[in-house]
């Protein structure tokens, strides 16, 4: 492709050990807003190593704009600390489903999960298992 399309992921279910939501159901028009303002290159983003997640100060003044509301930063860490040990999980649960459900899965989908292990594992020999975001600052 000569043009990539601009691909977010969002969890907007995200739970905390006692179940419940991290995220009320009108944060997502923060997220929605966030997307529109990185794709025209309006706001930065921290790298890690599944993707770009936003900074706190962007976050924090969409909250404030937009609903009205603070954004603590306890919830920010709470919602973009990189759990590697979860992350790991899930790459084994995509990659099994697609090794026995899928039988034409593309080769490049194997060799994405594969370089994204290897750099969640070279981040969690760094940093341990669950990286604040300014660790990738």
């Amino acid at each position: 492709m000569k043009k990539l399309p601009i691909i977010f992921g969002v969890n907007y279910f995200l739970r905390d050990e006692k179940g419940k939501f991290l995220n009320d159901i009108l944060d997502k028009k923060i997220w929605i807003k966030w997307m529109e303002l990185r794709i025209h290159k309006e706001v930065e983003a921290i790298k890690t190593p599944t993707g770009q997640i936003p900074k706190y100060e962007d976050l924090c003044l969409l909250f404030k704009k937009i609903l009205g509301k603070d954004y603590k930063k306890k919830d920010y860490l709470k919602q973009f600390t990189l759990r590697i040990p979860e992350n790991l999980a899930k790459l084994e649960r995509v990659e099994r489903f697609y090794r026995q459900k899928v039988a034409d899965a593309p080769v490049i989908l194997f060799k994405l999960l594969k370089e994204q292990r290897k750099r969640l594992l070279k981040a969690k020999e760094k940093f341990g298992p669950y990286i604040l975001p300014e660790n990738f600052l």
